[in-house]
């Protein structure tokens, strides 16, 4: 009896055990595992050999809103690593890691967005926007602007779901003219493929005249920072944004990454600007219909947003996204 007892309690140990194992590869990769797979994946880019990474067997890549296989696009043409500009963001929680890096494709400079998604540990779903740089590279693509980077201070870091929400609302507000549907903070800068975006109006954050360190009078005079850009309706060209998926968010650092599909019909040629005292209306009266396909990254700390880094790709007009 004793000994039947005993090879029970055995046996519910190994069952109890086992449970655990199961658990933990459920659980998925930490974070520094997605890390880690993200360069690893970008190094197998490099050496243009996709058995160096675990896609799963049915994996699906789109490579700039076109679906291709294993070895074909940047699996062919990435020629380099990244450089000092590079910027990771894994997710645990939904075991998925993205980000966006400067590397080269066919030798020449481009900024590469990446999103890798896994189950049970295979990749199951990896996108890459690969967007060419002007000549000459651009100052702003050196390296990350410095905040981006750092972890947030607990008292001021948000839940992933907050991240999530927070990010996903910049779509709203710009799909609906209202910069007060998103919570941008006071210091927020956009920069899209490397450019500063907003504020807009002046000189670069910080700009000053020449030899003076006096702030440019006329930039400031028609600055407009996140908000009062969006309520100015300078954005009214753009008619909906679809195909939102903002699905990664880290919150060590506070960065939360999104792809989209902007639509714009051109069927309004002109427009009213508002609040800008150097611009009282948009004409693109020579702008044919395109769509946009884009990558966003937000910095976001105390629920607000500070820094986005954007990349964007012309499109035709209701183009696939290469999810269908």
């Amino acid at each position: 009896m004793k000994r039947k007892i005993f090879a029970i309690s055995i046996c519910s140990i190994a069952l109890i055990a086992m449970a655990g194992l199961v658990q933990a590869a459920d659980a998925g990769l930490d974070r520094a595992a997605l890390l880690k797979l993200a360069d690893a994946y970008l190094a197998a880019l490099v050496a243009h050999d996709p058995g160096k990474v675990p896609f799963a067997g049915d994996v699906k890549v789109v490579e700039n809103v076109k679906r291709i296989k294993p070895g074909e696009g940047l699996w062919k043409t990435a020629t380099s690593g990244p450089t000092e500009f590079k910027i990771v963001i894994p997710d645990p929680v939904t075991q998925e890691v993205g980000g966006l890096v400067v590397m080269q494709s066919d030798s020449k400079p481009a900024q590469v967005g990446f999103r890798l998604k896994l189950v049970n540990g295979k990749i199951v779903e990896a996108e890459h926007m690969v967007v060419a740089m002007r000549d000459g590279g651009d100052s702003n693509l050196q390296k990350p602007r410095p905040a981006i980077p750092l972890p947030i201070p607990d008292e001021w870091a948000d839940s992933h779901g907050r991240l999530i929400y927070i990010a996903k609302s910049y779509y709203d507000a710009l799909d609906n003219n209202n910069g007060h549907l998103a919570p941008f903070a006071s210091d927020c800068e956009r920069h899209e493929n490397g450019m500063r975006t907003a504020p807009s109006g002046g000189p670069a954050l910080g700009g000053v005249i020449p030899g003076s360190g006096v702030p440019s009078a006329a930039g400031l005079l028609g600055m407009q920072d996140c908000t009062s850009q969006i309520d100015s309706g300078a954005f009214q060209y753009i008619a909906t944004i679809e195909n939102r998926r903002v699905e990664i968010a880290d919150t060590v650092t506070g960065l939360a990454l999104g792809f989209s599909h902007f639509h714009h019909p051109m069927t309004q040629k002109k427009f009213k600007i508002t609040g800008n005292p150097d611009r009282q209306e948009a004409d693109m009266s020579t702008q044919q219909p395109f769509d946009m396909p884009a990558m966003h990254i937000y910095k976001i700390w105390g629920g607000q947003i500070h820094e986005i880094e954007a990349i964007g790709i012309v499109a035709p007009f209701n183009s696939p996204t290469g999810w269908e």
